[in-house]
């Protein structure tokens, strides 16, 4: 480490050959799998060592996707692959790494001590997640990818890899069209009596990237991603990295405070669902002004347990309808709650409900009055965990809305986990891999197979640029313009930082989030292209406290621009309705007359070719290319021939 003096301050200039950002399952995993490999010029560089989603999320039975390995079903790779490639805009060579690697990056979790169940013969038995032909889904509870963080975590501080705490990157830095580094602002101890003796910034040379900063949280405001998270995409767009399947996203129902998806028990137990005005009062089971027949909402309801996410073709006549239900009654200005105090509709007589659920919950045994009774019945984890947040659903109902769950696009990678930005690699939920839909629990694996892809091909690779700490002038240029851009801030006794957030964020989540149509997202971009460009004049700080605040807001909006233009784009090509997107179309259906006219949309048919959207952002325009997904890779080389080819890679 040495400094330099840049815009008058004194700046760190920290130099390793590789540097993983983000501190979750995906980026620990990276760490972990390049020492393993052989590299110890590594660290990892995170803006608070116990945020983000992997650590600070879950569900109510947190599920790991893996080849199937137990009793004696048939299982193959190729089978798993082309599973994950049937939820469409799926690349067939990425599916296949995520398919073949699954078992060994699940066994080395267990082998760091996650406690998946096996039974008394080593089996690690399995069942059937949404959209999963087989048994391929594991959970350790409801925290399975906390266990999973907090164990890769011990590994990595036993090999003693360096640990930036508190560094919030605010640019990624190039040279020559690769990555080259990190502009990070300190998150911790920028004011107080120490202010003038800790740097603000910090400058991070390196090689190679490997990003793992989760989802783009950040740009939603209906949301079940943790308050720590909010995800980096915005600042890897503006460094020429490419955007794919950015259109795709899943929501659910999700309670509000603490943030959770309300899947599984939660919906299985029947809760009541009871809305309010803004003050809590006139209380109305709303959902019976729409169903004729109580016993089929019910059964919708009951199906939302293992359908969580908003699926387009179950909004007719399915249990989809449940979310626009809800989504419809917020919009009235209306609060929405789950009641676990009393049965819905007046009472349940199980032996009417259909089948489905008549038959589950007469086999657990759960058949008994007042929702809260069912939940501590089949899942009593699920309702202690809201007690230890303070909520007891035994007598307070639980504020819910549809949120935004989990991005299955991101940035565009290859079968390695290369960005299109040479030197910049993506892994987790930054990164895409998944498509359209996925099997429930498969972004942990992914997450798991893109870290030991990554570091493999850093460990195998032969470049090794000169880290001396000199920065280019190129790269140079990069960092006086972040921080010019900090100094020309008004400063105010108020700073307006936290609002302009969170504007911005209800307008992504009014019509960006699941229900878009053209011409209001076109609005939108004006808007937000408007806010990019005037930051120093539309924002005011009270001082360096709020920086942080404030390159959160810049990257927020970079995504958001992307994002809504990745949407536009769709709509202009396509415009038909998918996964948990709506796009309204005046010449489409609307199923139901109770639904407002821009809920006409049309379904796309899940048999129609399926198109990959790329989107890259170079000097302020935007770019989008469409192609078709790579195909499943054809392998049936001798033994011989492997092994040879093997030995030859693995030597270069």
């Amino acid at each position: 480490m040495r400094t330099a003096s840049i815009c008058g301050k004194s700046i760190p200039i920290i130099s390793h050959r590789t540097i993983v950002v983000g501190s979750g399952a995906a980026g620990l995993a990276s760490a972990d799998y390049l020492h393993s490999f052989g590299e110890k010029d590594i660290a990892i560089v995170t803006e608070h060592m116990n945020c983000g989603t992997s650590r600070n999320a879950g569900s109510d039975k947190q599920t790991y996707y893996k080849l199937s390995i137990s009793e004696d079903e048939s299982d193959s790779v190729s089978e798993m692959a082309n599973n994950l490639m049937s939820g469409k805009c799926v690349d067939g060579d990425l599916a296949l790494c995520e398919a073949a690697l699954s078992v060994r990056c699940f066994m080395h979790l267990v082998d760091l001590g996650v406690p998946f169940p096996c039974n008394e013969f080593s089996e690690y038995v399995g069942y059937k997640t949404d959209r999963d032909p087989r048994h391929r889904a594991t959970s350790a509870g409801p925290y399975t990818s906390k266990m999973m963080t907090e164990a890769l975590e011990r590994s990595v501080r036993q090999r003693q890899i360096p640990i930036y705490d508190h560094h919030q990157v605010i640019r990624i830095l190039t040279h020559n069209g690769a990555a080259a580094g990190l502009l990070c602002i300190n998150t911790q101890k920028n004011t107080g009596s120490d202010a003038k003796t800790t740097p603000l910034y910090t400058v991070f040379l390196c090689d190679n990237i490997i990003y793992a900063t989760g989802g783009p949280a950040g740009i939603y405001y209906d949301s079940v991603y943790p308050y720590g998270h909010h995800g980096s995409n915005g600042l890897a767009f503006e460094a020429g990295a490419a955007g794919r399947n950015l259109t795709e996203w899943q929501y659910g129902l999700a309670s509000l405070n603490p943030r959770w998806n309300v899947s599984g028990t939660y919906m299985q137990s029947l809760p009541r669902f009871l809305s309010t005005d803004p003050d809590g009062n006139d209380k109305r089971e709303f959902l019976l002004d729409y169903f004729t027949d109580k016993n089929q909402l019910l059964l919708n309801v009951f199906l939302k347990g293992y359908q969580w996410p908003l699926d387009i073709h179950k909004i007719d006549s399915g249990s989809s309808l449940i979310d626009v239900l809800v989504y419809l009654e917020t919009k009235k200005n209306r609060r929405v709650f789950l009641d676990f105090t009393t049965d819905p509709c007046g009472g349940i007589d199980f032996g009417q409900l259909p089948e489905e659920a008549r038959e589950y919950l007469s086999r657990t045994g759960a058949c008994i009055d007042v929702p809260y009774n069912r939940l501590l019945h089949m899942n009593k984890p699920a309702a202690d965990f809201y007690m230890n947040k303070g909520i007891d659903l035994s007598s307070t109902p639980l504020e819910i809305a549809l949120c935004a769950q989990h991005n299955n696009g991101g940035l565009a990678i290859d079968n390695h986990w290369r960005t299109t930005l040479p030197g910049l690699f993506c892994v987790g939920e930054a990164s895409c891999s998944h498509g359209v839909r996925r099997p429930g629990g498969s972004a942990l694996n992914a997450g798991q197979v893109g870290a030991l892809r990554a570091a493999k091909c850093i460990a195998l690779s032969a470049d090794h640029h000169s880290r001396d700490g000199a920065v280019s002038r190129e790269t140079l240029h990069q960092i006086e313009e972040m921080i010019d851009l900090a100094e020309s801030l008004p400063l105010s006794t108020n700073s307006n930082i936290n609002a302009c957030i969170t504007g911005t964020q209800k307008l992504m989540s009014d019509i960006g989030a699941a229900f878009r149509n053209e011409a209001d997202i076109s609005s939108a971009l004006v808007r937000i292209k408007n806010q990019l460009d005037s930051l120093a004049e539309i924002c005011t700080v009270t001082g360096p406290c709020d920086l942080p605040s404030f390159f959160k807001y810049r990257d927020i909006l970079i995504s958001q621009l992307m994002y809504l233009h990745s949407m536009l784009d769709y709509i202009q090509a396509n415009g038909k309705s998918r996964g948990s997107a709506l796009y309204y179309r005046p010449d489409g259906i609307r199923p139901y007359d109770f639904l407002p006219e821009t809920f006409t949309y049309s379904p796309e048919d899940e048999n129609e070719p399926s198109q990959i959207q790329e989107i890259v952002y170079r000097d302020g325009e935007i770019s989008v290319t469409w192609r078709e997904p790579h195909p499943l890779p054809t392998r049936s080389e001798p033994f011989e021939d492997v092994w040879r080819d093997f030995r030859r890679r693995e030597k270069c």
